[in-house]
């Protein structure tokens, strides 16, 4: 398994397991804390999550899932904006270890910008860090703009990863974000790699997909983890942990990234940043 360093010296697993949707239905349960579990079988130990999904579903399935096996777990969730006030931010963060079944996590992160200020949030991040519930912090969907002011407080540059939607129909942030990020010596994670199942049926893999024998998932999760990035793909049935975990054996060549880049073009200009 390709790992990556974070900042704070932390090494994680470059695919890892994501979990957007799980947790909304009981009948799924058992199959989603299964595949789950499967996938830290095979390496895939970063699991993220937030108290967003499933309004704390999702982060009790996979409370089941790393029961007994806290340890092997690289553990990522996000607090929502509406939550996030310095004392919001530490009440979220205590529902979520509850849900859980922990006393703490790895990464925890602000979902995405809302009204409160970035240092009232950030504070709370460094009480978290202070008390043991957290032990490094970040945030997901912010674009350049956000990422300065963020690193311009006190304290801000400590932020490991930035959490944004990235594939290869969503390419925006190579224009100056990612480049950012790599500056920074922070590794993006990728969320919603494969489109949220949009580029299965995407013809302008085929080639690539043919050359390699893999499935087109495979591929476009292979180049995700071409780019120096974190990878957290959902899957609830364990062919489809097997089949995600098989495409971080897959090496792209020079070739395959030509007709990758062909299929679907990089930026040629600054974009809005993408979300889901």
């Amino acid at each position: 398994m390709q790992t990556l360093k974070l900042r704070n010296g932390d090494s994680v697993p470059a695919l890892g397991q994501g979990t957007w949707r799980m947790g909304e239905d009981r009948r799924r349960h058992a199959q989603e804390v299964a595949a789950l579990q499967l996938g830290l079988d095979l390496g895939m130990s970063l699991i993220d999550t937030a108290e967003m999904y499933g309004d704390g579903g999702a982060e009790q399935v996979v409370g089941e899932a790393i029961r007994g096996r806290r340890d092997e777990v690289y553990l990522v969730t996000k607090v929502l904006p509406e939550n996030a006030s310095r004392t919001g931010t530490v009440a979220a963060c205590e529902r979520s270890l509850k849900h859980l079944g922990t006393d703490r996590v790895d990464l925890y992160l602000l979902h995405w910008r809302g009204s409160y200020p970035l240092e009232e949030t950030l504070h709370a991040f460094q009480d978290l860090t202070q008390q043991g519930k957290i032990r490094s912090w970040g945030v997901s969907n912010f674009d350049v703009d956000d990422m300065e002011e963020l690193t311009e407080l006190a304290g801000g540059a400590a932020a490991v990863t930035n959490q944004v939607l990235y594939n290869l129909t969503r390419r925006g942030i190579e224009w100056d974000l990612l480049l950012w990020c790599r500056r920074n010596h922070m590794p993006i994670t990728a969320y919603s790699p494969i489109e949220q199942g949009r580029l299965l049926s995407n013809r302008g893999l085929d080639e690539v997909v043919k050359r390699h024998g893999a499935t087109p998932a495979q591929i476009a999760l292979a180049w995700v983890l071409n780019s120096g990035s974190i990878a957290i793909p959902r899957a609830r049935s364990e062919a489809h942990v097997r089949e995600n975990r098989a495409a971080s054996d897959i090496r792209l060549t020079t070739q395959d990234l030509a007709d990758l880049d062909r299929s679907f073009p990089p930026p040629r200009r600054k974009e809005p940043l993408a979300v889901l």
